[in-house]
């Protein structure tokens, strides 16, 4: 007869001791040496012994010992089935996990809880929920353990409808009283988006910890209400780093930068506690905001005396705060130390900005070119990084090597790519980007059709952005108004332009500052004067917008255009800012239309004051003594322009032709087809003179022979490019003409010939606005 040993059950507590002892140092080999002497002492049937090493295989990392210990033991309880569970489910290996959990003969609470940590620790959240339904259809009661993990699945993807009936769950079970589970409930409601909901339950609270405090801080945050944040964050007796990190974070993301390094030098100053990776990105983010290099330059230092690991995602808020900063170049370093393929889209686009800012995009494009995830942000923002630095025919590269082996575009992509068309005013590859916005069912985003509008508007086909803007009566927003509103004023349609602005108070939006520079713009091109001083007055006192400089350019000029040239200089004495090169500009083309030679020369001196070197000014105080017959003063102001050494801007016009762009300058002699133009352009200003077309020979600002004038005025760059496109499209086709200075009163007057004698239309775009000349007519009505 076995007569059973005394010492057994002290011996297997000694054992699990030192087991405890050696998982404690991670000491695998001491595991190992107390798993043989529990073999050769017998105490292997103990299974409480069994399941203590099983836990110390399974947290030391060696999961192959503790499924041979499982598998050897002739009884196997369920600690034991939920000890080999959660060794698994810790690992995140739920396949195997899910193997054991279905071979568990009877699971209890605590299996159907690990196996939904299991999938919580993986982000696999709809998993979790999943398996606690199955748990709920069972009949098994969830613990407080349990419901505190799902309502973190529903928080963490939102599920408010599925947060609900875990909610009810808590009360059918009784678990109200647990503060874990309130405070998991709190969470729930505040980042599901039921702030109502987490304000009864907290109100309710009969005892509230730091972190239910935590949460409604939080809350408040999350909603811009900052005070009350700030209210709750003050009468806290205790604050963790949650604490701090909600109030840092919260400032940061609500522009309040200031207050969030003052927090954050607060909780050096005043607590115990050590900012972690959070406190140093919301800090980070608020100097690279304020673009404070020095203070940036100290929480670096802080990083670095804590040996913080800056490779992700501490090192890209470092390279963000450093780019932004005016510190690019020591932001290319920590690149180059940590390694460019770790980059997150937020530093780049910040590297790229600090780049673009100083004019060199070729390390950005070696970045890009480095990145081992280039999703279809960091396309985007290089292709918005060509675009913002003018190199539009490198971002049409990039784009169609996108579209060829990269990932499909969004939204984002296409409306800069369609920034990009207005820019080059390339209306066949707006077409195109168009046709790719149909094609990938981006033809829906606002943000989309909004630079649709501007493309059609800027490529000269205002009829299409009448049409995208029609499309989207349902779904237009500010800019969306905006641009139509700029796109009418633009290419003449003063007053269908002020229709459209009633339209939209009517309709309850608010314009913004741009909304009324596109009305006062309109008002400008038709000669509205009453009411364009209505409308600024309307956006100064009701609106309560603070006028730009844009906004009193545009009211010199409407005053100015007008004949109202003195009350429009009286204006400029009159703002509160400094007139700046577009404002005298404006005013001295007043004063040449209208031969005020006194306030022309004013305006002049003022101008090149500002900029010495703008050649338009001499030019313009040039021709208005010439048109005066002050011929000497026009030759000493063209002298004053040669001696300092101030060269004239070339007139040039160019139109597209087959996606090629052909240019032309005044009496072009380089063009390959120079002399066909010339014989085009000879014969029509021939046929045109026959329907009483008449030279305005008084524009040409010098004291020569009619004859040569009248040739001179034959082969300005606009004529020369419209009698090319004549012969090289198919009759009854519009041309599209761009110049890069005004056009000239001659040019007008001859266009309108033209279009009458081809019966084209013929849409001439400026350096201020669009003309559409048709059957002999221009939509300006003669006034620009």
């Amino acid at each position: 007869m076995n007569v059973p040993n005394p010492d057994l059950p002290t011996l297997s507590c000694h054992t699990a001791c030192l087991l405890q002892e050696s998982l404690k140092c991670k000491d695998l080999f001491a595991g190992k040496s107390i798993h043989g002497r529990i073999v050769k002492s017998g105490l292997h049937f103990s299974v409480f012994l069994m399941n203590n090493l099983m836990n110390f295989y399974s947290k030391t990392g060696s999961f192959s010992d503790a499924h041979s210990v499982f598998d050897e033991m002739p009884v196997k309880t369920i600690h034991s089935w939920n000890t080999l569970l959660s060794a698994y489910s810790k690992q995140g290996k739920m396949a195997e996990a899910n193997e054991i959990f279905d071979r568990i003969p009877n699971p209890d609470s605590v299996s159907w809880r690990t196996l939904i940590m299991g999938y919580n620790q993986m982000g696999r959240f709809k998993s979790a929920i999943k398996v606690f339904s199955e748990m709920i259809k069972e009949r098994v009661t969830p613990s407080e353990y349990t419901m505190t993990s799902i309502l973190a699945s529903c928080a963490a993807i939102e599920a408010l409808y599925i947060g609900r009936k875990a909610h009810s769950f808590v009360v059918k079970f009784g678990l109200s009283n647990y503060v874990a589970v309130t405070n998991s409930l709190l969470n729930m409601y505040a980042k599901s988006g039921d702030p109502m909901m987490t304000m009864v339950i907290f109100d309710r609270m009969g005892y509230r910890d730091t972190s239910s405090l935590n949460v409604m801080v939080s809350l408040h945050m999350q909603y811009g209400q900052v005070d009350l944040a700030r209210e709750k964050f003050e009468r806290m007796n205790e604050r963790d780093i949650v604490t701090w990190n909600s109030m840092i974070a919260g400032y940061n993301q609500h522009g309040y930068d200031l207050d969030a390094l003052a927090t954050f030098g607060n909780m050096l100053r005043d607590s115990l506690l050590f900012p972690d990776k959070f406190t140093f990105i919301n800090a980070l983010s608020a100097c690279a905001n304020l673009e404070m290099l020095n203070v940036g330059k100290q929480i670096h230092a802080r990083i670095v005396s804590m040996q913080f690991d800056i490779n992700r995602p501490v090192g890209n808020a470092l390279i963000s705060m450093y780019a932004k900063s005016g510190g690019v170049h020591i932001a290319q370093k920590i690149v180059e130390h940590a390694g460019m393929s770790n980059l997150d889209i937020i530093a780049f686009t910040s590297l790229l900005d600090g780049y673009i800012k100083l004019g060199d995009i070729e390390p950005a494009r070696q970045i890009f070119e480095s990145l081992r995830d280039r999703d279809v942000v960091a396309w985007t923002a290089m292709i918005v990084g060509y675009f913002q630095n003018g190199l539009n025919t490198d971002a049409l590269k990039l784009f169609r090597l996108m579209v060829r082996d990269g990932p499909k575009p969004n939204s984002f992509t296409l409306a800069a790519m369609l920034s990009v068309s207005s820019s080059l005013t390339s209306l066949s590859h707006g077409k195109q980007i168009h046709a790719i916005a149909i094609r990938t069912g981006q033809a829906s985003s606002v943000s989309v059709n909004n630079a649709l509008i501007t493309m059609y508007a800027r490529t000269g086909s205002i009829n299409y952005a009448r049409q995208v803007f029609s499309r989207i009566h349902r779904f237009r927003d500010t800019v969306s108004w905006t641009s139509m509103i700029m796109a009418l004023a633009q290419h003449g349609f003063g007053e269908e332009a002020l229709e459209l602005f009633e339209k939209l108070l009517a309709a309850g939006i608010k314009p913004d500052h741009i909304t009324y520079v596109g009305v006062l713009s309109a008002c400008t091109h038709v000669g509205l004067v009453e009411q364009g001083r209505r409308y600024y007055n309307m956006m100064k006192n009701v609106h309560k917008i603070e006028p730009t400089l844009s906004h009193y350019s545009l009211m010199v000029d409407l005053l100015g255009r007008a004949g109202l040239v003195q009350e429009a200089y009286d204006f400029i004495k009159k703002m509160p800012i400094e007139p700046d090169v577009i404002t005298w500009g404006s005013l001295l083309s007043s004063c040449k239309v209208y031969k005020n030679v006194e306030l022309g020369r004013v305006a002049a001196e003022r101008l090149l004051h500002i900029d010495p070197e703008n050649s338009g000014a001499y030019s313009a105080l040039a021709n208005l003594y010439a048109v005066c017959g002050k011929w000497e003063d026009a030759a000493k102001t063209r002298k004053l322009m040669k001696d300092g050494g101030v060269k004239k801007e070339q007139g040039i016009s160019w139109v597209q032709i087959k996606n090629k762009v052909h240019v032309f300058g005044a009496d072009d002699v380089l063009h390959e087809q120079k002399d066909e133009v010339y014989k085009k352009i000879s014969k029509i200003w021939e046929d045109i003179k026959k329907m009483g077309f008449v030279p305005d020979t008084a524009a040409v600002m010098h004291d020569l022979e009619e004859e040569v004038k009248e040739q001179m005025l034959r082969h300005h760059s606009e004529k020369l490019a419209i009698a090319f496109a004549l012969m090289n499209t198919p009759e009854n086709t519009t041309l599209r003409i761009m110049k890069n200075l005004r056009v000239c009163n001659d040019c007008h007057s001859a266009i309108k010939f033209i279009s009458k004698l081809s019966g084209r239309e013929i849409i001439v775009r400026d350096t201020t606005r669009f003309h559409h000349f048709k059957d002999g007519s221009c939509s300006c009505h003669d006034y620009w």
